[in-house]
């Protein structure tokens, strides 16, 4: 049986007759006729009876229509529950993000749920390759996610995406490096020259395919890290390079490492926010997914940009 079922007999009890149940309910008389006949199925004992033109509920049909009392009265709790849930701030909001956005995002974020009326946030760190983003939904009201322009966009048929920024992905190079006098590199510059690069489905690795297919050679990767603030430590210490995104890991500048802009190809890297539509209506994601974008926003404002010199 199902809930319709039960609120066919419910209202047949209180109409008294097939007609006036159907009014009741907005539907035709053969249709009510058709869904007691259909639950009457699933029982030995009769649930109706005929007296003259009326149809009343036998003693198991008065049963049944006062369970469908009770089980509509909990289905109500149950939706006025989820309501209450769905506009709650106090119920914590869980956020992950991949190692670079966590710096520049988490530490802001966890002071603004310090504030009345924000929602706690419950920040993890993951660091995952970029098909790897869709699935972290499953365990994360938010996904703090990236993929560079020119990859495939996120699964809009099954996600909520909310475009946070678009960084450029700069050249990181030692000040006193050679290619450091030119304002804007090219993909041509780099060909030869020894990058420190991420692993692969990371960024910026997958923009690196990108300019090795623009001249039609591979780069020329001889380490493997993660990690930008160890990759920018690296290109201060010798005569690598590295791609950086602008405004979550520039280098400080007493670092000795500076930014060339990349011309030639797209160096863009968009920073989203992937979640399941069933969490996007929650009150407490709604304010955390503005609070992200507001962090955001503070991020390209206060960039200074790339140091030409």
């Amino acid at each position: 049986m199902d809930l319709h079922q039960l609120r066919v007999l419910r209202e047949l009890g209180d109409h008294g007759s097939i007609a006036a149940t159907a009014r009741a309910l907005s539907v035709t008389p053969s249709a009510v006729s058709q869904v007691v006949a259909s639950l009457q199925r699933q029982f030995a004992a009769p649930l109706t009876y005929k007296r003259g033109r009326s149809i009343e509920l036998t003693g198991a049909g008065q049963a049944l229509a006062a369970a469908a009392v009770a089980v509509a009265s909990a289905v109500a709790r149950a939706e006025a529950s989820v309501d209450a849930y769905l506009g709650d701030l106090s119920a914590p909001v869980s956020v992950s993000g991949f190692h670079s956005a966590a710096v520049k995002f988490f530490p802001s974020l966890a002071a603004l749920a310090c504030e009345a009326g924000h929602p706690p946030v419950e920040c993890v760190d993951e660091d995952v390759a970029r098909d790897a983003f869709p699935a972290l939904t499953a365990s994360y009201d938010l996904v703090i996610a990236h993929r560079m322009s020119h990859t495939p966009p996120w699964p809009t048929d099954r996600l909520s995406v909310v475009s946070l920024l678009q960084e450029p992905m700069d050249v990181a190079l030692r000040a006193d490096h050679p290619l450091a006098r030119r304002p804007r590199l090219s993909p041509d510059d780099l060909v030869d020259v020894p990058f420190v690069s991420t692993h692969t489905g990371f960024s910026p690795a997958d923009l690196l395919e990108s300019i090795a297919a623009s001249v039609g050679r591979p780069m020329h990767v001889v380490h493997r890290i993660n990690d930008f603030t160890t990759a920018a430590a690296m290109v201060a210490q010798g005569n690598l390079v590295a791609l950086l995104p602008r405004y979550t890991a520039a280098p400080p500048k007493e670092s000795g490492v500076t930014l060339r802009p990349l011309g030639g190809v797209r160096a863009l890297r968009n920073i989203d926010v992937l979640m399941r539509p069933e969490h996007a209506v929650r009150r407490g994601v709604s304010v955390v997914r503005q609070s992200l974008r507001q962090i955001a926003d503070t991020l390209v404002q206060s960039a200074h940009g790339p140091v030409y010199g």
